[in-house]
């Protein structure tokens, strides 16, 4: 079961909007499941990936200058953002996860837990 987890959940405001254009897809491919997230204008040094008990966080953190017309302002003026997705992806191997970042886009890969034969035979014993 994969479930994601809202970052945001009491705003509806458009200013708490931010993370609009970072989509997500969600899928298993070759016994993985893959998290493809497209981060356009990020780097890889904006992003921080963790795992804790099968959820997934991704954080994109970054704070922009305006470098080309510091010299005419008056004032400095600087741009933050930050967005952040969870994502809950159930029995992975935590040990073997893969990021990579290409083109403005975020592919994180999580191998699926070898599902392991729990069910036993109980033989029935007559009474004596």
């Amino acid at each position: 079961m994969i479930c994601m987890l809202p970052s945001r959940l009491f705003f509806d405001d458009s200013f708490f909007k931010g993370d609009e254009n970072i989509k997500s897809d969600i899928y298993e491919k070759d016994g993985r499941l893959v998290v493809e997230m497209e981060a356009p204008g990020y780097t890889k040094d904006d992003i921080n990936i963790s795992i804790d008990k099968g959820t997934l966080s991704i954080t994109f953190e970054k704070e922009e200058e305006d470098e080309e017309n510091k010299k005419y302002l008056h004032r400095e003026r600087k741009s933050y953002s930050k967005v952040s997705r969870s994502f809950y992806l159930g029995d992975i191997d935590e040990e073997d996860i893969d990021a990579s970042f290409k083109n403005g886009v975020l592919v994180v890969s999580a191998p699926k837990k070898k599902e392991i034969e729990t069910k036993k035979t109980i033989s029935i014993k007559d009474f004596e």
